[in-house]
């Protein structure tokens, strides 16, 4: 493992960064954490991907594969400073971990490789920040690599993300020829010596870079003009502008989210990490930076505002659940408040009261019992029961909910059964663990065949996670081939008039509903319910609330196929009672029993999930990915070159035309294409694979 020095906790808010490095898979975020953690003082050796030692990477099967299959934790320091660092996956199988990472970090850095610039993964990852209104500085990878090509990358950034980004560092030499980094702040060159490159050299620029640097720190300049008068004015007098106050007004820019800088290195060479560093304390926000932070309170969820304020009532977000038989390792984001072991904190979802039994310093696998943290703190902790990620816990006096993780639906399903009778029991446990750590792994049963189901994000996402029911769990089971997870949505817009009537035991049952349905747009709200009935008045507030909640949990059954339904909408327009014979059950049963009129009557149309797929290949491969591609149904919305002799495919495809695709691909390109693949959203199933399917036009 290496040295591992745990730290103290750090009480000034203005000395804390939380930190997510977000990217495309393979552009090196694994490769830059590491560096940060040796260069910080947390390790004694840099781990390296290539020889499966990584400490972010400590499972067997991210060591195997070299790629991040779940998002680990780190504290460790920088001048004086606390970086809690989140490395979090590429693979867009593995999202949940990127958005839970996203909705609990201040700042990110984001790493792009120089030789394929902004890929799918990168846009993606780059959209979830923007949800999140998460700060971040870009880092551009690879120098050393052969095409690698820094203004490219640049300019393909500004050109995909608004023209956001501008340069504060520009290589000296690329590809075999690279060999540090001009400071465009400071007009320093920055070399990198020693056995492991720790000794930062700043030294004068040499004559051919030094007219580059001072172009690109002119762009940088007068972006910085634009909006502080005292950068205008030095500038536009000829007067020298001074370091500290361009970091000043680069921060404050940063922290606005109107500007995002960019740096430049190679990771794998050891070569602009210290820099990066310097950076994530100087323009990235600590918790001090983000004031004010939104949450609800109370049944009619009532808006309130929060601060990092350690004597205020304590409030925290559960982003993340290493399951166990035994007690749950919760990993958790402190906002408000000091948190002591032994508190008690109340869950806002489950209305139930938690007991925290230790609390722990993060450092990959590794932990350490501290007695106490304060706000703007990544932490896990042990002891609740029944808690998952996007929970909320709090004061027990003070309760509030902060606003939930939002995941994506999977969308690809497999048959689990156990290799030994005996082994029943275990495997549903197990599998149960798995899905409450994974939000996007969900179990269920085949009506037909009464098989366990596995549904998650794509083949990779399921194949690791039954690797694990082997290898962590001892667990032996029999595996389906994959299956597309359908959807279904309403064919068209109806009205349904429903009446229940009945007598159970003594008593008379009544209720009487009338509800508007419709499908909503596809790629928008799942669900949306509404209550429009007349004399809302006169009836009771319990009974139309029982008919609402009624009217969103039937929407959440199947339909006329048994697949789950999704962009639907229903509004109850009509709610007749009587007072000695209608009851919140009988109120539930009139909706239930519209919802099933509305499927049964008006039929559902069956939908197909539709991927983004990203494919790059050297010249020579293209038009045989391109012939494979489509007879698959596949649209194809851009062909690009992006380096010389690589070209990038940009289209849409549904799933159930990509299976095997992963592995057809290094056929048809002699091992040298790589491809990302993303939901983009579902489809109608066309009349003639529906058909085939469940005999209907």
């Amino acid at each position: 493992m290496g040295r591992v020095i745990f730290l103290p906790h750090m009480e000034s808010l203005n000395t804390i960064r939380n930190l997510g490095i977000i990217a495309h898979i393979d552009a090196g975020k694994t490769s830059t954490s590491e560096g940060m953690l040796f260069y910080t003082g947390r390790t004694h050796r840099i781990g390296n991907i290539d020889d499966g030692n990584t400490i972010l990477d400590y499972l067997q099967e991210e060591r195997e594969r070299g790629i991040t299959i779940v998002s680990a934790a780190a504290t460790m320091p920088w001048r004086d400073h606390f970086i809690h660092l989140i490395d979090t996956p590429g693979h867009i199988d593995f999202t949940a971990e990127v958005e839970r990472s996203l909705r609990v970090i201040d700042g990110a850095i984001v790493i792009f490789s120089a030789v394929e610039g902004v890929e799918a993964q990168s846009e993606k990852v780059w959209r979830q920040a923007d949800r999140y209104h998460v700060p971040r500085l870009a880092f551009i990878n690879k120098l050393d690599r052969l095409g690698a090509d820094f203004t490219r990358v640049l300019d393909e950034i500004n050109r995909k993300f608004n023209n956001c980004a501008v340069a504060v560092q520009v290589p000296l030499g690329v590809e075999n020829e690279f060999s540090g980094v001009a400071d465009l702040i400071t007009m320093e060159l920055l070399t990198f010596t020693d056995d492991n490159h720790e000794t930062v050299n700043r030294l004068p620029l040499p004559p051919d870079l030094e007219i580059e640097a001072q172009l690109r720190r002119e762009v940088l300049l007068e972006r910085l003009a634009d909006v502080s008068d005292a950068i205008a004015h030095l500038y536009l007098e000829g007067e020298p502008v001074p370091a500290d106050l361009i970091r000043q007004v680069l921060r404050q820019l940063v922290i606005s989210q109107k500007i995002v800088p960019v740096l430049c290195g190679s990771a794998k060479q050891r070569m602009g990490i210290q820099p990066l560093l310097d950076a994530v304390l100087d323009y990235l926000p600590s918790p001090e930076d983000i004031p004010n932070i939104p949450a609800h309170r109370g049944k009619e969820h009532e808006p309130v505002v929060l601060h990092p304020d350690p004597d205020g009532p304590f409030a925290g977000l559960v982003f993340k659940v290493v399951a166990n038989a035994s007690a749950d390792l919760l990993y958790l984001r402190t906002y408000s408040g000091t948190l002591k072991a032994g508190a008690t904190l109340y869950n806002s979802r489950t209305h139930e009261k938690v007991r925290i039994k230790q609390i722990l310093r993060l450092f990959a696998k590794n932990t350490e019992v501290v007695e106490q943290v304060g706000p703007g703190d990544i932490v896990g902790i042990i002891g609740p029961q029944n808690c998952g990620t996007g929970d909320t816990l709090g004061d027990v006096h003070k309760p509030v909910t902060f606003e939930k993780i939002q995941f994506p639906e999977p969308v690809i399903s497999i048959a689990v059964e156990p290799k030994f009778s005996r082994d029943k029991d275990k495997l549903n446990e197990v599998l149960g663990l798995m899905c409450r750590e994974d939000p996007t792994l969900t179990l269920s049963m085949d009506d037909d065949t009464g098989q366990r189901l596995l549904s998650g994000m794509g083949e990779l996402h399921l194949e690791i996670n039954i690797n694990r029911l082997g290898r962590e769990f001892k667990v032996e089971a029999k595996v389906g081939e994959p299956r597309v997870a359908y959807r279904e949505t309403f064919s068209a817009p109806a009205r349904i008039h429903c009446v229940f009537s009945k007598t159970m035991g003594e008593n008379e049952l009544f209720a009487e509903v009338e509800i508007a349905f419709k499908p909503l747009p596809r790629g928008g709200e799942l669900f949306a319910t509404g209550n429009a009935v007349h004399d809302k008045g006169m009836l009771p507030r319990n009974l139309v609330e029982a008919a609402v909640k009624a009217l969103g949990d039937s929407l959440r059954t199947g339909g006329a196929h048994g697949y789950p339904l999704i962009h639907v909408a229903a509004e109850l327009r009509e709610l007749s009672i009587q007072a000695d014979k209608t009851t919140e059950a009988a109120v539930a049963a009139a909706v239930f029993h519209a919802v099933e009129k509305m499927i049964r009557e008006n039929g559902t149309a069956v939908l197909e999930p539709v991927m983004r797929l990203e494919v790059t290949a050297p010249d020579e491969s293209i038009g045989e990915i391109t012939a494979h591609l489509q007879p698959r149904r596949v649209v194809i919305n851009e062909l690009s070159s992006i380096a010389p002799g690589i070209k990038r495919i940009f289209c849409e495809v549904p799933l159930a035309e990509m299976f095997g695709f992963g592995k057809a691909l290094p056929k048809l390109s002699g091992g040298r294409a790589s491809f990302s693949m993303e939901p983009c959203g579902y489809q109608e199933l066309p009349a003639e694979i529906a058909k085939r399917m469940f005999g209907y036009l």
